[in-house]
């Protein structure tokens, strides 16, 4: 139908130095800005991200993940598909999963950036 807005999801799984970097808030403040409702969180192979919305916004959206990751970020590579659209309506940070081969790089001697040390210590 014309002028219907075609809405799909898309998955991220950003592989490299992406924990422990506040990568996380940065993708939450980043989908919020947009607009865009999803997830986001680490587990054993990289920050995993669902976002769903409009394929021109979404590609918007990863162009400015990129351009604009926290500084002591490193990317290594992106791996992204796109599915049908599930829904969702808020955009949030889910609990890291542990479980699986670990293919991510933790990064040395940082301190815990500002924003990780509020999510750490915010009991919510």
């Amino acid at each position: 139908m014309m002028g219907e807005k075609q809405i799909e999801r898309l998955r991220a799984v950003v592989h490299g130095a992406v924990q422990g970097v506040g990568m996380r808030p940065y993708v939450y403040r980043l989908a919020t800005e947009m607009g865009l409702p999803g997830w986001v969180n680490n587990s054993c192979q990289g920050l995993f991200i669902e976002v769903e919305g409009e394929r021109t916004v979404l590609d918007t959206f990863m162009e400015r993940f990129k351009n604009e990751v926290p500084p002591r970020a490193l990317i290594h590579n992106i791996e992204t598909l796109y599915f049908k659209p599930e829904g969702l309506t808020t955009f949030e940070i889910r609990h890291s999963e542990a479980e699986g081969q670990i293919s991510t790089i933790i990064l040395p001697d940082i301190a815990t950036c500002n924003d990780c040390l509020k999510e750490v210590l915010d009991p919510n």
